[in-house]
């Protein structure tokens, strides 16, 4: 069994495993316990009972997170040359089409969001061996299907996240860095768990939300009380 430093038995000692904190609470400690150099990502991990293999229970949403998520997002715009300068403008990446598509058949993916247009779809649907595993795949349900790019493009820049419960039943997103200001935190988690709420599909039995743990890259989990959240 590796030996635990100095910094990681601190910081164990900060965290109680078997306590369940209210948001704020878990925001300040996720900030006390990053010991990392480099700005971490504060990470949420919400887990759900619904049985995601059906599709009436299959929970996806967007949200804006009121303070952004910290993250320098790269957006490439798949769009017709009229709407060229108007994804230029709202601060689009990449911007063209057939070039793009091309450099993405040949294994190109050096971006987080990929927005197009319906009348694009087709072009774009070709994609999906390459798209799909990589969550890149454009959708008319996140508001990556649009033909107002420019808007599109300016709300993912803005903080704009989508998310959707995997197979086991957990939705995970990213809700900022640990040098926000632990309200900063608070607040996005707050506005994620609050759309997640209103999502609860009508078929789900017993609770809804299971639990929720909230934790940095390479720290430990702290674990948050569903009912701070309601």
């Amino acid at each position: 069994m590796s030996k635990l430093t100095k910094n990681r038995k601190k910081v164990l000692g900060l965290v109680d495993s078997n306590k369940a904190y209210s948001l704020p609470d878990a925001s300040k400690l996720v900030k006390e316990i990053t010991t990392t150099k480099f700005d971490s990502s504060v990470d949420i991990s919400v887990r759900l009972g619904v049985d995601p293999r059906k599709a009436n229970q299959m929970v996806r949403g967007i949200v804006t997170l009121p303070h952004g998520t910290g993250k320098t997002v790269r957006v490439l715009v798949l769009c017709t040359p009229d709407k060229e300068a108007e994804a230029k403008a709202a601060g689009a990446d990449h911007v063209g089409l057939d070039e793009y598509i091309e450099k993405i058949k040949g294994g190109w993916t050096d971006v987080d969001v990929i927005i197009t247009m319906p009348s694009i779809m087709g072009k774009v649907g070709a994609l999906g061996k390459v798209l799909g595993p990589r969550g890149l795949m454009p959708n008319p349900k996140t508001g990556t299907v649009t033909v107002e790019v420019g808007k599109a493009v300016t709300e993912v820049k803005a903080g704009k996240i989508d998310f959707k419960v995997d197979k086991t039943g957990i939705i995970h997103a990213s809700i900022g860095k640990v040098s926000f200001a632990s309200e900063k935190i608070a607040e996005n988690a707050q506005e994620l768990l609050q759309s997640i709420l209103k999502l609860k599909p009508s078929a789900a039995k017993g609770s809804y939300i299971r639990s929720i743990y909230m934790s940095s890259t390479m720290s430990p989990s702290v674990m948050v009380e569903p009912k701070s959240i309601a």
